[in-house]
């Protein structure tokens, strides 16, 4: 677990499931999925549906639970872009629209790129994103990250073309910023 203040981040528990379940999958079209990839479906899932995989949260590395005064309200996580595990990609949710646009999404991203680099023997970690969140590209920049890469015009969402940002730090730049 790690802290700043209020915010944290953690391990998923068993008893953090039935909010996971509702925060992400109780709604056919959840209001953070406007933001989160959204030319991508997304789809309700029946809670005994969501429980028979519950095993795959619990205590994962890969994804991990925000909590703001003990209140679960988001999820950081990281995959894989190579089988080689040396091309991570990382991403951040926040389900309620309340907690957006109050720099929470910058300080646990902060804790979880620390996390990253110092338990992972990693050289770079990245995000990608589409150029309509504007929240998510100033957030990694905040954060010290480069745009390494724009390829526009490849997600198309409510009738509009936007690009696919590719944004990334290295751990020498990490080490160098005050974090």
């Amino acid at each position: 677990m790690y802290s700043e203040q209020e915010l944290k981040i953690r391990p998923i528990q068993t008893e953090d499931l039935p909010v996971l379940w509702e925060l992400i999958y109780k709604e056919d079209n959840p209001e953070w999925k406007k933001w989160d990839a959204p030319y991508f479906p997304h789809q309700a899932i029946p809670f005994e549906a969501f429980m028979k995989d519950a095993d795959q949260w619990v205590d994962a590395e890969d994804v991990w639970i925000i909590t703001i005064d003990e209140q679960i309200c988001g999820t950081v996580s990281y995959y894989y872009e190579d089988a080689q595990k040396k091309w991570l990609e990382m991403g951040i949710i926040f389900y309620r629209g309340t907690d957006w646009g109050k720099g929470l999404g910058t300080r646990a991203l902060r804790l979880w790129m620390n996390h990253l680099f110092t338990t992972m023997p990693l050289e770079r970690v990245g995000l990608t994103t589409w150029s309509g969140n504007k929240r998510m590209i100033r957030a990694a920049e905040k954060l010290g990250m480069m745009m390494e890469a724009r390829i526009r015009k490849v997600r198309y969402y409510n009738e509009t073309y936007y690009d696919s940002i590719r944004m990334g730090i290295l751990r020498e730049e990490w080490e160098h910023i005050d974090n």
